[in-house]
């Protein structure tokens, strides 16, 4: 690692906006990436496992030190972006660094104009306690250059909500969030509804994890969210004895976005929202002698599973009363997981009910699978 605090010394002087931290040495370690993101004074650290994200602050006399301590133990590549340049330091095999340094493509400042002028629901100018606790807006309500991706993720997800229902006399409407984890965006939904639409709202949202519930439950208060609650609950336990208006379910992962839908068909929920995360079970389970050629290859077998996967569900709340659609959630280049379920209770003829299960029939056939969401549909008699 000759010559690597040099190189990063002068990454550092030119105040990147991210760096990523990559390719780790030992393939089981917990961490598979590294994303550090420039925050107000300091900077948002982002952490990937295989299944989760987890943050931490640092501040900026500390970065140099925190890199430091990463290459030295667990990784081999490290890239930055400033505003002009395109940074990477790259560690062989053999421990030789290198270095380079290109022109950044894709300036942030060239959107920023851009971004600016679409009115978004979530407007600059406006202080919103979440999203200054997040990072994304300074205390005077202007978004922080380097996050506006984050910015329009958000307001992307309340758009979507926001055609569903504005439409809508409501004046009382009740919300479960499945696996809230953080619930930055929980606490944005909330002022959504009771700020802007000046809905009476009632929010729970369920975690596993009961530090998480009783810093959320804290941060409610701080904010006088007073119709906002958080409760430790198992998306295939948790048991409503209340009318529930909408479900949402973020990021869950594997099955635990079937059962999270499942619940929503048992309540009756008016509405859906879910985007998925990491879908492993189909994955496990796809053969097929025809269509071999989307088993072959592994990234090929994978996102097949995963679009089959959403295609299954979206079909299955077709069969159960609900209009469905699969919509874009945000841009590609983001992620590859960028499929949201929308499904509202609508009147579905019996015709398109029948088509629906017939095309979900004839997957699982040709495919050779056991869906989850189907499984516990037939189970409790919602499908035949």
């Amino acid at each position: 690692m000759n010559n690597f605090k040099q190189h990063l010394d002068i990454i550092c002087s030119y105040e990147p906006y991210q760096y990523i931290i990559s390719n780790t040495e030992k393939k089981d370690e917990k961490f598979n990436r590294i994303v550090i993101n420039l925050k107000n004074e300091g900077y948002q650290v982002e952490k990937f496992s295989k299944e989760q994200v987890f943050h931490e602050n640092i501040i900026k006399k500390d970065l140099i030190s925190f890199i430091s301590g990463a290459f030295e133990k667990k990784y081999k590549q490290l890239n930055a972006w400033s505003e002009d340049f395109e940074f990477m330091i790259r560690i062989s095999k053999k421990g030789k660094c290198s270095f380079s340094k290109s022109i950044n493509k894709n300036k942030q400042s060239k959107s920023l104009d851009h971004n600016r002028k679409k009115n978004y629901i979530l407007p600059e100018g406006t202080c919103i306690e979440p999203l200054v606790d997040m990072g994304i807006f300074t205390q005077s309500g202007t978004v922080v250059n380097t996050m506006y991706d984050k910015y329009k993720q958000i307001n992307r997800f309340i758009e979507i909500i926001d055609d569903s229902i504005k439409d809508l006399d409501i004046k009382n409407f009740t919300i479960i969030d499945f696996g809230c984890g953080k619930s930055y965006f929980t606490f944005v939904l909330y002022y959504y509804f009771t700020v802007i639409r000046k809905i009476d709202v009632k929010i729970i949202g369920l975690d596993l994890k009961i530090d998480v519930i009783a810093k959320c439950n804290e941060t409610a208060k701080k904010y006088g969210y007073d119709h906002l609650h958080f409760e430790l609950g198992d998306i295939n336990g948790y048991q409503c004895n209340f009318p529930v208006d909408m479900v949402i379910t973020l990021h869950a992962c594997d099955t635990a976005t079937d059962y999270a839908l499942f619940n929503a068909v048992e309540w009756n929920a008016k509405m859906i929202f879910s985007v998925p995360c990491c879908q492993h079970e189909l994955n496990e389970q796809i053969e097929s002698d025809k269509l071999s050629l989307f088993t072959r290859y592994g990234i090929i077998k994978e996102r097949t599973s995963a679009l089959i996967t959403d295609a299954i569900r979206g079909n299955l709340l077709e069969c159960c009363g609900y209009k469905t659609q699969l919509l874009e959630f945000i841009d590609f280049d983001h992620t590859p997981k960028n499929i949201l379920i929308r499904a509202i209770k609508k009147n579905v003829s019996l015709e398109t009910k029948k088509m629906c299960l017939e095309e979900v029939r004839n997957i699982i056939e040709e495919f050779s699978l056991k869906p989850t969401l189907y499984d516990l549909l037939r189970q409790n008699n919602y499908i035949e």
